[in-house]
């Protein structure tokens, strides 16, 4: 639960766990961050590489192999985006980091983004391979508007990219019918009542959303 790439991680350690993670291609690794600068300060320095062959061998004891290039298809890239401000600094940075896999995480979001105007490259040319929604969870979670989740959802159906509703988070659009909760919060358009994250569930407009990208260009066995 910790930021890989924090600047206060040593680029040595970053380049080990790289290591061990491409040693290990039977696995899926999802790599998330805040730090999009220095995400993609490292993932393009060929400096960076060499140090991740260099411990490559360490690990198995070996001539450092040839210098690497680029993030393989099982290691999944991605940055945080809560709302439109953030969507527009780290998206752009994310697609200009090489990797076979880019995502993001908008969880927790708390306002529309518009993805086409963050960087057109991010609908189109495989920029983005995952989107994935969640609304805020714990004592101080700020409540999601619903149309915020379907606005991404229709724009990644739009442009054939996985989508994935992770939460609701603490707050739940209110259902006709059942008992307003104490805490209640209006938006224009929606009444959203706190309920609890386990109440809340994932589902969106009727059902739940479970996309995933592709694993295509993965190897089969180590």
């Amino acid at each position: 639960m910790s930021d890989l790439f924090h600047d206060q991680v040593p680029v040595e350690f970053v380049a080990r766990v790289l290591a061990v993670m491409i040693a290990a291609p039977q696995h899926t690794f999802q790599l998330l961050t805040k730090r999009h600068a220095r995400l993609r300060s490292l993932l393009s320095s060929s400096e960076f590489w060499s140090a991740v062959s260099v411990e490559m061998g360490r690990l198995w004891r070996t001539p450092p192999p040839a210098p690497l290039v680029g993030v393989p298809p099982w290691i999944w890239i991605g940055v945080s985006v809560e709302d439109q401000k953030w969507a527009d600094i780290r998206i752009p940075a994310l697609i200009d980091t090489p990797a076979a896999v880019r995502f993001i995480s908008a969880e927790p979001l708390l306002g529309p983004i518009d993805l086409q105007r963050t960087d057109r490259h991010a609908l189109v040319d495989g920029g983005l391979n995952w989107v994935i929604v969640g609304g805020e969870s714990g004592p101080r979670a700020r409540p999601m508007h619903p149309e915020w989740a379907r606005s991404l959802r229709d724009q990644c159906a739009t442009a054939g990219i996985p989508f994935f509703f992770k939460q609701w988070g603490a707050w739940a659009p209110l259902v006709p019918g059942v008992a307003l909760g104490r805490e209640i919060h209006t938006y224009p358009g929606a009444v959203l009542q706190r309920v609890g994250k386990k109440a809340a569930g994932r589902v969106l407009d009727g059902r739940t959303w479970n996309q995933f990208p592709s694993n295509s260009g993965r190897p089969s066995s180590a």
